[in-house]
């Protein structure tokens, strides 16, 4: 398999596929592009139709969009294990996964995923609204499922790497949730798979303006 990424820092959604393949161990080769460079859209093209990452390419099969590479993966290579046993459990991951993927945009645009800084950013009511859901989500998650594991269906699963990437933006920009919503954030930043990310976000160079808001704290 062949994973085609952009950069560690600001990526999110390439971010969830390669926390999946690094979680379970998969064999794949990694490609990185610099987003919004010549090169990215010209190793891009004749592979991605839609000329974005994260890309997969698994021999004659190629996968363009986030989830569903991640279902593929799941279904492909995990035998399923990446989500719930039971088929309501399974429902629900799959709806909060989709929730993810389709929602949440103004808190996707006034906070734009950035490891290297700590910000402050002015958070507009549709932006509030977003982190309150994103809150309950959390806090309902692991009152349901804390006894049995600490993640968002107690055991790590898709609905985990679907929402880590805003874990990372609640760090850079302080957002401040209830105790209980906090200590998931805290324990996904805490994931050592998550962290390799980071430190090699850390390392990056490339500055994508767009993605640079607010002032630092």
């Amino acid at each position: 398999m062949q994973l085609y990424i952009g950069n560690k820092n600001y990526s999110t959604w390439s971010l969830r596929v390669w926390l999946l393949l690094e979680k379970f161990g998969l064999d794949y080769e990694e490609i990185k592009l610099n987003l919004a460079t010549e090169s990215f859209y010209q190793t891009l093209e004749g592979i991605s139709p839609t000329l974005k990452v994260p890309v997969l390419v698994d021999g004659d099969v190629t996968v363009w969009e986030s989830l569903a590479i991640l279902e593929y993966i799941n279904e492909s290579y995990l035998s399923g294990k990446a989500l719930p046993k039971s088929e309501p459990e399974r429902a629900l991951a799959r709806a909060l996964c989709a929730e993810m993927h389709s929602s949440f945009g103004a808190l996707k645009s006034a906070m734009p995923m950035n490891i290297r800084v700590k910000r402050r950013v002015e958070v507009n009511p549709q932006a509030r609204n977003d982190i309150q859901r994103v809150e309950e989500i959390f806090t309902e998650q692991t009152q349901r499922y804390g006894q049995k594991g600490d993640w968002l269906f107690g055991d790590w699963s898709l609905v985990d790497a679907m929402f880590a990437p805003v874990c990372l933006r609640f760090e850079t920009y302080g957002v401040e949730l209830n105790a209980r919503a906090q200590k998931y954030v805290g324990q996904a930043l805490a994931c050592p798979v998550l962290s390799r990310w980071r430190a090699q976000a850390l390392l990056e160079a490339q500055i994508v303006q767009c993605n640079e808001t607010g002032v630092d704290r």
